[in-house]
């Protein structure tokens, strides 16, 4: 395959989904992906070996979320993203709305805990340092409303309207740094209102909607910004190779209407897992109260049925 100078693949075929899809193998995200599976597999398996349950939709969504990541970045789809707009923007908002979501649920950073053994005494083993990690300032600064909805908006705007997307695009590495910086972003954006797996903040579940919606028209404002410019904004994407029988423009405007249509994908997957998992944790504390009441006799109900009876009395 023949490389311009800026990395940009100058012999491809016009795009369609099938030659997108054949394999285009990254050896950085391969490697990452094969050894985030092991890992979580490790933990699961180690887990049922002592005789403790795991949730199968925890490893299903896990092993979907990576497979999302093989998926944009270890087929074509990522060749013809250095290229086309509209295909980068696809790679972009799985990255970064998509996969983070699927991994959180798959609930990582619970396994680890449950999985890694707990050091000797005075001693620190991974355990002892992900739990110092997890309670740390660093932590709590990145995960909260105030770093993670800026940084959020910010890797739209700052990055497609600056320079700084096409010096990252003018190398492998710069590429693959992009690529990641999306996928860290999405997850200290979700991580906190998923509210899966533990951290340093965890807000209700009407701050956490507050928080999700926060950012979401941010989204659509920026695909509508490129839906309606009147011509190309960004300089990797000016000049497509003559091979693609692509118009720049066209292109732009197709990745913006990606960028605005895929907003609203993530945003409803996560409202249904919230609404889940409040009802969730209604009915378990229905359960909680029930246990209590039938441990205790049901003593609060009979104290207010005494206090009402005492009203009563005194009006009589």
């Amino acid at each position: 395959m023949d490389h311009s100078g800026h990395g940009m693949m100058t012999d491809l075929p016009p795009f369609t989904l099938s030659r997108g899809l054949e394999p285009s193998f990254n050896g950085f995200f391969l490697f990452a992906c094969l050894l985030g599976l092991a890992l979580y597999g490790w933990g699961v398996a180690r887990l049922m070996a002592r005789g403790d349950r795991w949730p199968v939709g925890r490893t299903v969504s896990f092993v979907i979320g990576v497979l999302t990541v093989l998926l944009v970045l270890c087929t074509k789809l990522n060749d013809y993203g250095m290229v086309m707009f509209s295909v980068h923007m696809v790679q972009h908002m799985v990255i970064s709305m998509l996969t983070p979501i699927l991994l959180l649920l798959g609930a990582p950073i619970t396994l680890a805990l449950r999985a890694l053994p707990v050091a000797g005494r005075g001693r620190t083993g991974p355990r002892e340092l992900l739990l110092k990690l997890l309670h740390s300032w660093y932590m709590r600064i990145i995960t909260h409303p105030a770093f993670t909805i800026p940084m959020f908006i910010a890797s739209l705007y700052a990055l497609y309207f600056t320079p700084l997307f096409d010096y990252l695009m003018g190398s492998t590495a710069g590429h693959i740094v992009m690529m990641v910086h999306f996928l860290a972003v999405g997850l200290v954006f979700f991580w906190p209102i998923m509210g899966v797996d533990p951290g340093p903040h965890r807000p209700g579940y009407v701050m956490r909607m507050l928080e999700l919606f926060a950012g979401m028209p941010f989204h659509a404002f920026f695909g509508i910004a490129l839906m309606m410019a009147s011509g190309p904004m960004i300089g990797t994407y000016m000049d497509p190779p003559a091979s693609l029988g692509i118009d720049p423009l066209s292109d732009q405007s197709a990745a913006g209407g990606i960028a605005w249509a895929f907003s609203e994908i993530p945003s409803v997957v996560v409202l249904l897992a919230l609404l889940f998992q409040w009802r969730r944790s209604e009915e378990r504390q229905a359960r909680r109260k029930d246990r209590a009441a039938d441990r205790d006799g049901d003593q609060e109900l009979e104290a207010y049925n005494a206090y009402l009876a005492s009203l009563h009395a005194r009006k009589g």
